[in-house]
């Protein structure tokens, strides 16, 4: 075997990932799955603005290392200066880009128990050490969150709102108010992928001298561009000019940057998914209740559903949908774990749902029963 010279960091790292994409289950399971509902993608799909942008772009030209007219065009949008924004492969790059500026070998960062795993992937891979609080009631606790960063000199504290994998949300007002207990030092990530599926009033105003905070917005939900890995982050002027110091200057390529662009353009067709993604919603709940099961109220583009039970029924449950080709997930940790997780989707997906919950319910009570 040979013998790479990793660092002692990353030789100390385990093997693995934070997810197992539906494509690697799908080689596994030899069959394509009939529903693709459990990556919080649009299955409604991108604007025909952006799709045309997208497909136009001048692939043999670099994208422009300064994403000089998406930033420009995201300021006009947020009616804020362009200083105050960064573009990047997704908010799982930001993440990256932004726990390399702030976390060495030792370093504390807070997030909650059972929250996006990716966080936790960059933090390890930075050396950082993790603090996780728990869930209150289905809800991040940003109370709790920000006691334990003051009770441990964090650096970083993340919290998702809304939140995946509950989808549950705070008000703008009470994150207001439990700013004023984020410790001196400590920044805030903000990660707001799912906020133009919530209600009015629940994004921060966009106040963006606080140096305390930086958001996170992506284009891969709502605005149907998954595939093209392109999100931005918002922050005082001083912190997002230090994301120069370490991001890939051309890793956000041109045919991305033109796609956002359009999408950000057509408001219209955003509008129209959201709406859609409000009646899937309201389908799953339907779904759940029909089964006598309750649904999480949602503020993302999906439903968590509550089994009624443990993680290892929750778990019976979803390896059930699997087997009859419907792709969902579950949240990690207990006591979320009792639920299933799934992704809105167009009717015909939702129908498939309806047909394949009551059959995994009944094998998952035979397969408990027989553990």
């Amino acid at each position: 075997m040979t013998n790479f010279r990793l660092t002692p960091l990353a030789a100390a790292l385990p093997s693995t990932v934070p997810f197992v994409g539906p494509e690697t289950q799908e080689r596994a399971r030899d069959a394509a799955f009939r529903a693709r509902l459990g990556a919080n993608e649009s299955v409604f799909g991108a604007s025909p603005m952006a799709l045309e942008a997208l497909t136009a772009a001048d692939h043999w030209k670099y994208g422009d290392p300064e994403n000089h007219d998406l930033r420009h065009a995201l300021a006009a949008h947020h009616g804020i200066a362009p200083d105050r924004i960064v573009v990047g492969e997704g908010i799982d790059g930001l993440l990256g880009y932004l726990v390399r500026l702030f976390v060495a070998p030792g370093d504390t960062v807070v997030t909650s128990d059972g929250a996006y795993p990716t966080f936790n992937y960059h933090v390890a891979g930075f050396g950082g050490t993790l603090h996780k609080v728990p869930y209150r009631e289905d809800h991040e606790d940003p109370s709790a969150l920000f006691a334990q960063a003051r009770a441990v000199d964090a650096k970083l504290v993340y919290l998702a709102n809304p939140d995946n994998p509950m989808g549950t949300w705070h008000s703008a007002g009470t994150l207001s108010a439990a700013l004023e207990e984020l410790p001196h030092g400590a920044v805030l990530i903000l990660d707001e992928a799912y906020i133009e599926c919530a209600p009015d009033r629940t994004a921060l105003p966009l106040t963006l001298d606080d140096p305390r905070v930086i958001r996170m917005r992506t284009f891969s939900k709502v605005y149907g561009l998954a595939g093209a890995r392109i999100g931005y982050a918002i922050g005082a002027p001083d912190l997002i000019t230090a994301f120069n110091k370490v991001r890939n200057h051309f890793g956000v390529n041109r045919g991305a940057q033109a796609a956002a662009l359009a999408a950000l353009d057509d408001q219209a067709h955003m509008t129209k998914v959201a709406g859609e993604i409000s009646a899937a919603r309201d389908r799953l709940a339907e779904i759940a209740r029909q089964n006598g099961l309750t649904s999480l109220p949602s503020a993302a583009n999906f439903v968590a559903i509550d089994c009624g039970r443990d993680g290892a029924y929750a778990k019976a449950v979803l390896d059930a949908m699997i087997a009859q080709g419907i792709f969902v997930r579950m949240p990690f940790a207990a006591p979320q774990n009792r639920c299933i997780r799934i992704s809105c989707g167009m009717a015909g997906d939702m129908d498939a749902v309806a047909a394949a919950l009551p059959k995994a319910l009944d094998a998952a009570h035979v397969t408990v029963k027989r553990g």
